[in-house]
């Protein structure tokens, strides 16, 4: 702690990311990568920026990529936004689009990054806990608030909150924005941008982390009502104009429109989960519902810190939480064949 260190810096609590290991034999199933590679069109986008180009800035409004996600969601360029990772899209939601004067209602077991953002831009938080099966309820989203925000499917339990509940969140908020954050809905769930031209307090988020393997590149959407994106725009240009270079925009853009090698890549991760999710069964596990690329899973007869710590002696790396309710359960990302194989090889040895 140094003495420069503002007062507002030191009551901060950082988010803590998942490890990204130096070492080259670690099987890395703990930060849910895609375990294939992207699509060669969008690499073949990128490195055709690649060249003198490069001394010029980028457009300010990714107007070729807001364009094609328009395209792939039917929806109307205005519609969309798009910045620096969807960490980046939810922080200038956090701090233009919720309000001060009432609490922001999250799931208790939620993505850790909902507190961090509240604590920096001195937002009241109020957590709403998890049914007794890790699930959403929304009759307790019904209560005074200055904005709702979920993962659908939530992470890090994988489970999916289907769009008509999610209408009754929308139907009982009017006066309050509903964020629903999509970083794995394309695993297992129907995107709730089909709901924005009927709900102007509706704003999704996703990222072309996971299911387009561009988790290295930091792309991320937002697709909601015009004013909405407006009011994300002004963030915006009040704090990075140009959040994505040339190689990204071009690179995000040929990726929605290479819809044949998203589809066979989701369907190879969607497979690989169900036998991940029957083999562990086998094993003793208890596996939450998942629609997203990993699963939430817990042994009856082992310790999950002490499970995980033995996974990664042999060279497979899953993630443990520390918090409450969930410090029993690893979530295991869903890797190649060959990577499956090795986890459960390593799990029989330990069980």
């Amino acid at each position: 702690m140094s003495k420069f260190w503002s007062p507002f810096v030191k009551a901060l609590v950082p988010y803590v990311p998942g490890e990204q290991p130096k070492i080259e034999r670690l099987i890395k199933l703990n930060t849910n990568e895609n375990p294939y590679g992207p699509s060669p069109k969008a690499i073949a986008a990128m490195q055709a920026q690649i060249n003198d180009d490069l001394r010029l800035y980028p457009d300010p409004n990714c107007d070729q990529l807001k364009h094609a996600v328009a395209d792939y969601y039917s929806v109307g360029p205005q519609y969309v936004f798009v910045g620096n990772g969807s960490d980046e899209v939810l922080a200038h939601a956090f701090h233009g689009l919720f309000q001060h004067d009432k609490p922001l209602l999250f799931p208790d077991i939620s993505y850790s990054f909902y507190p961090v953002y509240c604590g920096l831009y001195g937002i009241e938080q109020k957590p709403v806990a998890l049914d007794d099966d890790f699930q959403i309820c929304v009759a307790d989203y019904q209560q005074p608030n200055g904005g709702i925000i979920f993962p659908n499917p939530n992470a890090p339990t994988g489970c999916l909150l289907e769009l008509d509940k999610i209408e009754q969140v929308l139907q009982a908020n009017p006066d309050s924005v509903v964020l629903v954050d999509e970083a794995y809905i394309d695993f297992g769930g129907e995107s709730a941008i089909s709901l924005v031209k009927k709900y102007d307090n509706l704003l999704v988020t996703q990222t072309l982390s996971k299911s387009r393997s561009l988790a290295g590149l930091r792309v991320g959407i937002a697709v909601g009502h015009p004013d909405l994106i407006e009011g994300l725009e002004r963030i915006k240009n009040s704090f990075n104009s140009y959040p994505l270079d040339r190689a990204a925009i071009a690179g995000a853009a040929a990726a929605f429109a290479d819809a044949d090698y998203f589809h066979s890549t989701r369907n190879k991760v969607i497979a690989s989960r169900e036998w991940v999710i029957e083999a562990l069964i086998a094993l003793g596990f208890e596996v939450l519902p998942s629609a997203a690329n990993f699963v939430f899973a817990r042994h009856s007869e082992r310790d999950g810190a002490e499970l995980a710590a033995e996974l990664r002696e042999q060279g497979v790396l899953v993630r443990h939480f520390k918090q409450p309710r969930i410090d029993q359960f690893l979530r295991i990302s869903i890797g190649t064949e060959e990577q499956n194989q090795a986890l459960i090889d390593a799990l029989q040895r330990c069980i």
